[in-house]
């Protein structure tokens, strides 16, 4: 069997995770995963998705602030002896003596087509910029940033309505094969890395609250792919008297009116004018509230 352990943090990952535990050829000796972080109204200690999975299964369970300064944690993995590490959304830089532990290499999934979004937000940047495909690759890591030698590539198709949530669900599913296939094709060595093209790298930084920020002079479809870019976290947002109105769901549509004035259109939502175009929102959040159909917040506030 091939050992591993899995280096991941939030649930895209759990699908690989449940996929490698059950198969009969992978041994998962540990997972490390961020530290157990507070969350909702009272601010309580939840434990990630993965560590939750792994505690289920009897799985070690290794929790860093920093992996690269907990020598204890470095020298328990070394004792491991794994054949690889998979990291996948882990959330940390690892350094080299982490990365010379494996038998064989650390594998890292990434959701792009690398050398294409390399860094923090590849699903969320590829959407914005109303990408037709993105994808998915397994690769060898390096220090540097997603500049390792890719494994496997397998092309995404994203349609004009896909949003991020449901991109990434898509390659939590995809993801588990890809993996399998790369660690049994380097231990077979029936897979060759191949490095990566230095033509066409471009970053997926990560988001900041003045991007989330709907600019209405911008067109619709722009302000459409940044709505199913972001939806829902961080969310593209608004300002209307004073409060922050996420925007979930939205599609662009013919006309002209005055940029950023809203006009209620039909049951189907309201109609907000953009440089180009018409922007139809059907569905927001308002600060404070739930989510809720856009007509129902807007004759609300009117009144």
């Amino acid at each position: 069997m091939i050992k591993i352990v899995f280096f991941g943090t939030p649930d895209i990952g759990l699908k690989s995770l449940e996929y490698l535990y059950n198969s009969d050829k992978i041994d998962v000796l540990a997972v490390v995963t961020q530290p157990d972080k507070p969350a909702g109204r009272g601010h309580k200690l939840q434990m990630s998705p993965i560590k939750k999975f792994a505690l289920e299964k009897n799985i070690p369970v290794f929790q860093p602030k920093s992996i690269r300064k907990e020598p204890e944690i470095i020298e328990a993995l070394k004792q491991l002896q794994p054949d690889f590490f998979v990291t996948f959304a882990f959330g940390q830089i690892l350094s080299q003596e982490v990365l010379d532990i494996p038998k064989y290499e650390t594998i890292n999934l990434h959701a792009s087509l690398l050398p294409k979004y390399r860094g923090a937000n590849p699903i969320q940047r590829a959407i914005i910029n109303g990408d037709k495909e993105t994808g998915i690759c397994t690769m060898i890591t390096e220090l540097g940033l997603d500049c390792g030698d890719i494994c496997i590539q397998l092309p995404i198709p994203i349609s004009q309505t896909m949003n991020c949530e449901q991109l990434w669900n898509e390659i939590a599913e995809k993801s588990p094969e890809l993996i399998v296939k790369t660690l049994e094709g380097l231990v077979n060595k029936t897979l060759t890395p191949q490095k990566q093209c230095e033509n066409g790298v471009c970053m997926a930084n990560k988001l900041t609250k003045e991007e989330c920020l709907i600019d209405w002079s911008k067109s619709n479809i722009e302000i459409h792919n940044l709505v199913r870019g972001i939806c829902r976290s961080p969310g593209a947002y608004f300002i209307h008297n004073s409060k922050i109105i996420k925007v979930i769901e939205s599609k662009p549509v013919e006309g002209t009116f005055e940029t950023g004035k809203i006009e209620v259109n039909s049951k189907e939502g309201i109609d907000i004018g953009c440089g180009n175009g018409v922007l139809r929102i059907m569905k927001v959040k308002p600060e404070g509230k739930g989510e809720m159909p856009a007509r129902d917040w807007y004759n609300g506030v009117k009144k």
